[in-house]
């Protein structure tokens, strides 16, 4: 039984991880296009 919870536990863990690294280069491609953007108005 523990080690169920164990091994949930860390499957978990590695998918909020790889979760994070995803939303955050989500959040940088969003940044350079609206970078991009900025710089063609002016």
């Amino acid at each position: 039984m523990v080690r169920k919870v164990v091994a949930v536990a860390i499957v978990a863990a590695t998918l909020m991880v790889s979760a994070c690294n995803t939303v955050a280069g989500a959040g940088k491609d969003v940044s350079s296009a609206g970078d991009a953007v900025t710089n063609a108005a002016k």
